[in-house]
């Protein structure tokens, strides 16, 4: 029985009887409460088939545990003229009936099985747009998100760069504007051109805060995309 074990599993026996006379089989499970079958007896004719439908219900899948579930197919050659199924089977002798014991055996698919399950789920013209199906839009995806992923980090380095040279630029203009400010405070006479020292060390705040502001916005962006 191949997973998930969410719904209804079935799995189809086929039972043939390759004698000249007709044959009753009746098929036995250790678990009856977890298996539906059906049918679960009949006649064979001779060199007939019959297919048995046996129907897993649904369980919660444990790998871990190994399955100790059986079913037996047992047959024995129908009398003439028979009427009762359940008769037949009383009156058999033990050396009359013939048996074939199997194991039952749980999987769960695995990653290849699914990939090809959701490309067989595709629409049709997605599927014949080409010749390369399988796993083929997947490294396509891939590549794509390479690609990005390269872009994303040239663009951080790039900003780095500038938040590089942004940093000497501050670093210049902090030291432009001490020196501004010593000159500013030596000159006592108050004359207009140490006024317009003043108010260039004054403006060279914002460009500080500017400098700053990318500092930390560079610093986020390349946390968030390394």
């Amino acid at each position: 029985f191949s997973g998930p074990f969410t719904d209804v599993v079935t799995t189809n026996l086929k039972l043939r009887n390759p004698s000249d006379r007709k044959v009753c089989f009746k098929v036995k499970t250790t678990a009856p409460r977890r298996y539906c079958v059906r049918p679960n007896s009949g006649i064979i004719d001779p060199g007939s088939s019959v297919i048995v439908s046996v129907m897993l219900q649904p369980f919660d899948y444990d790998p871990n545990e190994k399955s100790k579930h059986k079913f037996m197919v047992q047959t024995t050659y129908a009398p003439p003229n028979i009427s009762d199924m359940e008769a037949v089977w009383k009156e058999a002798k033990p050396d009359e009936l013939m048996d074939s014991k199997l194991r039952c055996v749980f999987e769960m698919p695995n990653e290849n099985d699914k990939l090809n399950d959701i490309d067989a789920s595709k629409p049709a013209p997605v599927l014949n747009t080409s010749k390369q199906d399988g796993p083929m839009p997947k490294s396509h995806s891939v590549s794509l998100n390479d690609t990005e992923t390269r872009k994303l980090v040239e663009e951080c380095k790039r900003l780095q760069a500038e938040i590089m040279k942004l940093t000497d630029e501050n670093r210049h203009l902090r030291d432009e504007g001490l020196r501004l400010r010593k000159v500013a405070h030596s000159d006592k006479s108050g004359s207009p051109a140490a006024l317009a020292l003043r108010d260039n060390g004054s403006n060279s705040l914002p460009s500080l805060l500017v400098v700053i502001a990318a500092i930390f916005i560079g610093f986020f962006l390349g946390k968030f995309i390394l």
